[in-house]
This record gives structure tokens, sequence and C-alpha cells, in this order.
């Protein structure tokens, strides 16, 4: 902040934040949420022994599992990175192996309290985002 114009004493019902007017939710949940950064979408990988990784993250609630998917096969897990605290995001990877053809890779993630990522799509507002992050690549 390089200068403060007003401030006002209030409390959380009386007073609507900046963004409340916009549309948004007066509450921030953030939500359990994982996404796939390796490989990104659109590569073109060659067939065998791929890394899937990412980060996953629940605020206050940790991350128990985190579980991949390709194409339309079973949830596989993940193996999990150290668990620095429940605040923290939280590495995961799964080994795949990379056969020829066009490809759709999925991840969710189960937090500290046993509730898992919906794969319902939702857009940032009002109240944050939901889905499963899904990536497509292509394997020669």
């Amino acid at each position: 902040t390089k200068w403060l114009e007003e401030i006002f004493l209030t409390t959380f019902d009386r007073f609507q934040g900046y963004w409340i007017p916009r549309g948004w939710s007066a509450e921030g949940p953030v939500k359990t949420q994982s996404r796939i950064d390796v490989p990104a979408d659109g590569a073109e990988l060659t067939r065998g022994r791929q890394a899937i990784a990412g980060v996953a993250w629940a605020q206050h609630r940790g991350i128990e599992g985190v579980e991949v998917r390709v194409d339309d096969g079973p949830w596989r897990p993940a193996r999990l990175g150290t668990d620095v605290t429940v605040d923290a995001w939280r590495q995961w990877v799964v080994e795949w192996d990379a056969t020829p053809g066009d490809h759709r890779i999925q991840v969710r993630a189960t937090d500290g309290e046993g509730r898992t990522q919906t794969g319902g799509q939702a857009p940032p507002a009002p109240d944050g985002a939901t889905g499963w992050h899904t990536i497509e690549v292509t394997v020669s």
C-alpha cells in the first residue's frame, strides 16, 4: 500500500468489500483443488514411461490423496510429496506408460476431511472454481 484514503471500523455483516457488489461472494472459500503441471496441455510426448505431476491444495484441511486417470480408465493413486502443513500445496506424481494416440488426462484430490474434489465445472465467480483439471496430449 502506497497510501491510505479511508478506514472504516465496522463488522463483517455490515460492510461489503470491494468485490461483493461486483458479483463475488462475501466469503472466498478455498476449495479442494488439484492441477496437472507436467506434461503441459497440448504436449507431444514419446511412447513409454512419462511422469504426470502437479500440485493439490485444500486450505486448513490438507491433502490426503490425489488420483489421476487417462482417457476413461480407472483412477490411479498418485505418490504424494511431503506434507509440510495443511495450508501448503502438496506435490504429486504418477508414472504412466504412454501409448501412441491422443489422450485426455484428469486429476482429482481428496482433502484431509475425506472430501473428494468435484468433477462439476464452475467458474471462479462467485465463490471459487470447481472441476477436475483436464489436459490433452498426443503420444507418438
